[in-house]
């Protein structure tokens, strides 16, 4: 018999976003709020990978993402990389990365905390950016990466 590949079409403009854990594909497509998006998305998960074992990909059509949106990836997938199309070639490969801090993304998982009872934007310093694990500037609580809602 012979082997059969099926091929998903190369985008002419847009960003892949590769190395997913295939765990965390549908949190990167909620934080990005792609399912919103107009324009062509293709996904894939449990894909063989090298480095993870199994991985996820998405494929989105016209899209380039801000800073601010590159860091909730980075929340959920920190090993992710950004490839950047331009007339259906690569022009760009970012490397995802946890900043040292994280300002107005995700949510104090302490109830008392003040910024989920007052006007207040959260900030978080980085503690881990492996598994990513926060510590909140305001009551010093730990959210960790399997904690964390993202606004």
């Amino acid at each position: 018999m012979k082997d059969k590949q099926l091929i998903v079409n190369a985008i002419k403009n847009g960003t892949v976003i590769d190395h997913i854990p295939a765990k965390h594909l549908f949190k990167v497509i909620s934080i990005l709020n792609l399912e919103n998006i107009d324009s062509q998305i293709t996904f894939g998960t449990n894909l063989e990978s090298k480095k993870l074992g199994s991985k996820a990909i998405v494929k989105i059509a016209d899209k380039y993402f801000l800073d601010d949106e590159i860091n909730k990836i980075a929340l959920v997938a920190p090993q992710a990389k950004l490839n950047i199309i331009r007339d259906y070639e690569v022009v760009e490969k970012r490397v995802v990365e946890v900043p040292d801090s994280i300002v107005g993304i995700v949510k104090c998982v302490n109830p008392k905390c003040i910024t989920n009872y007052e006007e207040v934007i959260t900030k978080f310093s980085v503690v881990s950016k492996n598994e990513v694990s926060l510590k909140c500037y305001y009551c010093e609580k730990l959210t960790h990466q399997d904690q964390m809602v993202i606004k």
